[in-house]
């Protein structure tokens, strides 16, 4: 009835062994399924870039490389270039972006540091429900609201008051009628704003409270201990933020279409309407009515994915050179 010793021994040897086979086999299922999940990803990111590629090729086999820089966009003539609707991405996410990273870093700023706890709750739920708010309703708000505020009052006075400068000028020179780049460009700011305001505000949450208390022990100000403790300890993850913003701002669909105008026009007043890539697409792609207009718009498509692709490898590019920076200054 009982087992004796050495028998004992192999019994829980067997044991043993049988666990550590099943665990192996855990731990290698576990690996291949994690790694089928990041290869998904790939094999989605470059099947997407492939077939608008492919979609786009009579594009880039009839206009080759002026497609790019060619201002025409004429669908009775066939003649289509992609430069105002990557003049007017351009444009467009960089007055969001200066529009929306100080005003992010102010609301972060105030959450973490300035703002009484009973207001941090009610102010940050409010900032995550702005951004769930569909991109549609920004746009009929800057349509039917925005829009006759910009031609009414700003406008108006930004042509009369700047319009006339020697060198910036011509940016803010034009007819007031309210579409335009610049109101396009404040709708994606207030937009992009509570993305990046929610990421900062993460970030900044993540800084040790004892670092921060110990700056403010030896008399620093409010404006110091951000400036010198919490922005080095969070850097990475703040420009990672303010990038991801970005590419939401040149992908942005639907709001950009209602405010910017969708003429194609090359004209550097900001004043004066514009295009972009996604509302091109999205205003033209049920109107082609010929295999090089079709392939002209997936082209357009495939451009963007280029230029949000080279926004992000910068971005990728600048925290790993911030990082070794940082290795570097610890040695």
């Amino acid at each position: 009835m009982f087992k004796s010793y050495p028998a004992l021994a192999m019994d829980r040897s067997d044991q043993a062994s049988s666990r550590d086979r099943h665990d192996k086999r855990a731990d290698m299922l576990f690996h291949l399924v994690v790694k089928g999940c990041a290869l998904l990803v790939l094999i989605a990111l470059l099947g997407a870039a492939f077939s608008m590629l492919w979609g786009g090729r009579e594009a880039f086999a009839t206009f080759g490389w002026k497609f790019l820089w060619s201002s025409d966009w004429d669908a009775v003539q066939r003649k289509f270039g992609a430069l105002v609707p990557i003049y007017g991405t351009l444009v467009t996410a960089l007055i969001a972006m200066i529009i929306a990273v100080p005003v992010s870093f102010g609301i972060a700023l105030f959450l973490t540091e300035i703002a009484p706890v009973w207001l941090r709750t009610p102010v940050a739920a409010a900032i995550e429900l702005l951004a769930g708010i569909p991109s549609i309703i920004y746009g009929m708000w800057g349509l039917f609201v925005f829009v006759p505020f910009m031609a009414e009052h700003v406008d108006p006075w930004l042509d009369e008051n700047l319009g006339a400068l020697p060198i910036t000028g011509p940016l803010f020179q034009g007819a007031p009628i309210g579409l335009g780049m610049l109101t396009a460009g404040i709708v994606l700011g207030i937009m992009v704003i509570p993305f990046v305001a929610s990421i900062m505000r993460e970030v900044f949450l993540t800084v040790p409270s004892e670092i921060k208390e110990s700056s403010y022990a030896i008399g620093s100000t409010t404006w110091e201990v951000v400036w010198d403790v919490v922005l080095p300890y969070t850097r990475s993850a703040v420009i990672g933020g303010i990038f991801l913003g970005l590419g939401r701002a040149l992908g942005e669909t639907m709001a950009v279409t209602f405010v910017l105008g969708n003429a194609h026009l090359l004209s550097a007043s900001l004043l004066e309407p514009g295009n972009s890539i996604a509302a091109t697409i999205a205003n033209e792609f049920t109107e082609a009515d010929s295999p090089l207009y079709l392939s002209s718009l997936i082209a357009l498509g495939f451009l963007l994915f280029a230029v949000t692709f080279i926004v992000l490898a910068v971005a990728r590019l600048m925290l790993m050179r911030l990082a070794k920076r940082a290795g570097e200054n610890r040695q």
